[in-house]
């Protein structure tokens, strides 16, 4: 679907750190349940498909979300209620998996202390007219350096593990975000695993074309790229899934951190049912991220804009006064 990617030939700090992660992860996949399961904290066992009832909202959107009685009960809402994401909050997330910590902030210490730094994070995004909804953004495939069993370098998480963050999300009264990172796969297949937790009223999408390395490249050898049309294809699946089960606005998010990561931009479709954010992924100084991301905001108007901050790679760590003086001010901020 795409032409080999090129070599990178002075690879950033971004680069090189996730390269560690991406080994990682080729020698750690066993570990994935057995971390999640005995982290747990008081969040007991996940739940099929489902996760736990801590949030109303989540639990009446999920029988909606089944069709029973579609027509006559109240269609789903958002954790803390309502039905569209933006204008009316601001989502900030953790981003990351369990199997290693290099893979992100959500991976680091037990749940229950992650819930609570996020919650910290999160507070000074919030306004008396804006509140914050918090994310769970969960690497649910995992670009991998090994080809593993079906040739396509990455790990997929298995399906207790997924329960378990969407349980965690929903106590924390927050929205689980599953992030895909596809290797030599293809995003189409990739999520299209993941639909009954995608037909959960509390569950969104992410699309990480660095990771996408078609049929020749090697996770962390070569930086990824997306064609607009593959974006389109995946948004059109999920906003059917949106249309069909009645459910609230969907967050769906792009990363990007190159101009080229997603060709023709221009070209991408908003969806009705989608909150579609295009999120700006580098790593830097100060000076850099903000050229970067009102670069990168330029190319693509029209869509919500989020803004990644790297705890342990950034140099000077910017904070939230800096992070919401960027215009447009961010409506998804994301830590990493």
């Amino acid at each position: 679907m795409s032409s080999p990617r090129r070599p990178v030939q002075r690879p950033s700090p971004a680069v090189l750190r996730r390269r560690r992660a991406v080994a990682l992860a080729g020698v750690a996949a066993l570990l994935v349940t057995g971390v999640v399961l005995a982290s747990g904290g008081g969040g007991g066992g996940g739940g099929g498909g489902g996760g736990g009832r801590s949030s109303g909202a989540a639990a009446s959107g999920a029988a909606s979300a089944t069709g029973a009685g579609a027509d006559t009960t109240k269609p789903p809402e958002l954790p803390g209620g309502g039905r569209r994401i933006f204008p009316a909050r601001r989502v900030v997330a953790f981003y990351g998996n369990p199997q290693d910590p290099a893979l992100g902030e959500l991976g680091v210490g037990r749940p229950a202390a992650m819930l609570k730094k996020l919650a910290r994070v999160a507070h000074p995004y919030s306004r008396a007219s804006r509140p914050v909804l918090p994310a769970l953004e969960l690497i649910a495939t995992v670009a991998a350096a090994a080809p593993g069993d079906d040739g396509d370098y990455v790990v997929r998480a298995p399906g207790a593990v997924i329960d378990r963050y969407l349980k965690l999300a929903r106590r924390a009264h927050a929205l689980l975000l599953l992030d895909v990172q596809p290797g030599r796969s293809d995003f189409p297949r990739e999520v299209a695993r993941l639909e009954r937790w995608l037909r959960q009223p509390d569950v969104g999408l992410a699309l990480d074309p660095e990771w996408r390395v078609g049929p020749e490249g090697v996770p962390g050898q070569v930086i990824g790229e997306v064609s607009a049309s593959e974006v389109n294809a995946v948004s059109d699946w999920l906003a059917g899934i949106v249309r069909r089960g009645r459910l609230p606005e969907k967050l769906f998010v792009v990363h990007q951190f190159t101009e080229g990561m997603v060709r023709d931009p221009a070209q991408l479709l908003r969806r009705p049912g989608l909150a579609t954010v295009v999120n700006v992924d580098g790593v830097g100084d100060r000076a850099n991220k903000v050229s970067k991301y009102r670069a990168l905001v330029a190319g693509t108007p029209g869509f919500h804009h989020g803004f990644k901050i790297f705890f342990h790679e950034d140099t000077g760590l910017m904070r939230p006064r800096s992070v919401m003086a960027l215009r447009p001010r961010p409506e998804f901020v994301v830590y990493e």
